[in-house]
């Protein structure tokens, strides 16, 4: 029987970065990956498949956001998404190489087939080939993410109705689409059409998409998506999805119903929690299956930890990786500097992107912390209005005595590349003069946060004046 320090079973984000973390320090290190080649949801159906088709559609509306006289390239949505998607496997070519490469330079063994915990230091693998193997390890961690949540009402068998899988397959553009959830997935696709000007619905059970979201961000982020064209039907639940001849019906709870040529189901995920023997070590998922954990990632069995989707809010790729870290670092007790950031950032590819970081004002309050808040807009920065986005907008949160950064928010061209210098910031305990002394390009974003600092320090001001009165 072959014995090893750790066994990961999935090959994410989470599960890359912890076998990666393990086998550099020197431990001997497995991963069990039951797809073809790894990568998870983050390569292979997701994130990258995703985030092509966005950046296709930018391209395709760049004349339309920046108007050139006499140029018209509206885009032929006739063709398939495969066509709009032409570089996504080139994409995950290099990824999957780029992920087998860094595996093999931390002499990091893979295994193709199906793990199953069989106890707490057991772990029985099913290849391919249908022969068994049975591995010992001190620790295991569970990285086998998630998958779109089908309810039994809603008829998948139908060609006109899809989840998040099944969208990216599909033979041709959608004449038209209804989104049921207004969740990131969601919101990102309703997004993505809009912007290629197919019809598109986004449907949100609740009265607001994203709640999670600084409530100004998320205002205007609604703003934006309403003002590209999309039907938000905020605060509706549908009670029923029917297939057609030509499409397919959602109804709503308000009476309404909404016809499409393509429903995409995006209203929940379920962590990939069942057949992998979690019950063998007392480990129990939720009803969505997604496993606890504490701070370290650990589950109720000392010697099983668990990162990325499996694991719930906030399934980012950025964060499964960092959770993958700090869970292989909790095992071998690692450099204790090593640990999870307090700043990790959040990006959401809506059109325009979102990122964040940080507290938001609310979150601050809650905490304890007497914040400001320093707000810059695009329209006042010469390089947002030269790339046609004078709707932007950034803020900064502040905290009042020590005038600390606590908090970042962006909604606007650049969002999630932005909000990292936020990060930057607060990781490193910068003050409010720090941005009020930057010397930043000219034209350039990153000044915005010179103009969001010269706001909070007016703020602060007001504030001053006010306790003095």
């Amino acid at each position: 029987m072959s014995r090893y320090d750790l066994v990961c079973i999935g090959c994410g984000p989470a599960g890359e970065t912890a076998a990666v973390t393990a086998g550099l320090a020197g431990y001997r290190t497995l991963v069990v990956e039951a797809a073809g080649r790894p990568g998870g949801a983050m390569v292979n159906t997701g994130t990258i498949a995703s985030k092509v088709l966005r950046e296709t559609a930018l391209v395709c509306s760049a004349f339309r956001r920046r108007p050139v006289p006499g140029v018209d390239a509206r885009p032929d949505t006739n063709l398939s998404i495969a066509a709009f998607m032409a570089r996504t496997t080139l994409v995950q070519m290099e990824e999957h190489d780029r992920i087998e490469e860094t595996l093999d330079r931390a002499r990091v063994e893979v295994r193709h087939g199906r793990g199953r915990i069989l106890d707490d230091h057991h772990v029985e693998i099913a290849r391919p080939d249908g022969t068994i193997e049975v591995v010992e390890t001190s620790f295991v961690l569970v990285s086998t993410g998630s998958r779109p949540a089908r309810p039994d009402w809603v008829d998948f068998d139908h060609p006109a109705i899809v989840d998040a899988d099944g969208l990216l397959a599909l033979d041709r553009m959608p004449r038209s689409i209804a989104i049921v959830g207004g969740g990131v997935i969601g919101s990102e696709y309703a997004c993505i059409f809009a912007e290629l000007g197919i019809p598109t619905t986004l449907i949100e059970p609740r009265h607001g998409l994203m709640r999670f979201l600084d409530p100004e961000i998320r205002e205007q982020l609604e703003a934006e998506m309403d003002a590209s064209g999309i039907d938000l039907r905020l605060g509706c639940k549908p009670t029923a999805i029917t297939g057609t001849d030509t499409g397919a019906v959602v109804e709503l709870d308000d009476g309404s119903r909404i016809e499409a040529a393509i429903v995409l189901w995006s209203l929940g995920r379920q962590g990939n929690a069942d057949g992998i023997g979690l019950e063998n070590v007392g480990v129990e998922p939720n009803d969505r299956g997604l496993v606890a954990v504490d701070a370290d990632y650990r589950t109720v069995c000392p010697t099983v930890f668990a990162g990325g989707d499996v694991v719930g809010f906030p399934a980012l790729a950025s964060t499964s990786i960092e959770q993958g870290r700090v869970a292989a670092c909790r095992m071998f007790d690692l450099d204790d500097d090593r640990a999870l950031a307090d700043t990790v950032p959040m990006g959401i590819y809506t059109i325009p992107a979102v990122g964040h970081v940080g507290r938001t004002l609310d979150e601050a309050g809650e905490a304890g912390i007497d914040a400001v808040v320093g707000r810059a807009t695009y329209r006042r920065n010469a390089r947002g209005r030269m790339l046609g986005d004078d709707r932007g907008l950034l803020k900064l949160v502040v905290e009042r005595g020590t005038e600390r950064i606590v908090g970042c928010s962006v909604v606007g061209e650049d969002a999630t590349e932005l909000v990292h210098l936020a990060q930057f910031a607060i990781s490193t305990g910068q003050k409010l003069g720090w941005f009020e002394q930057a010397c930043f390009n000219y034209p350039s974003l990153t000044s915005l946060f010179r103009q969001a600092a010269d706001d909070a320090r007016e703020a602060l001001r007001l504030a001053a004046r006010r306790t003095a009165a």
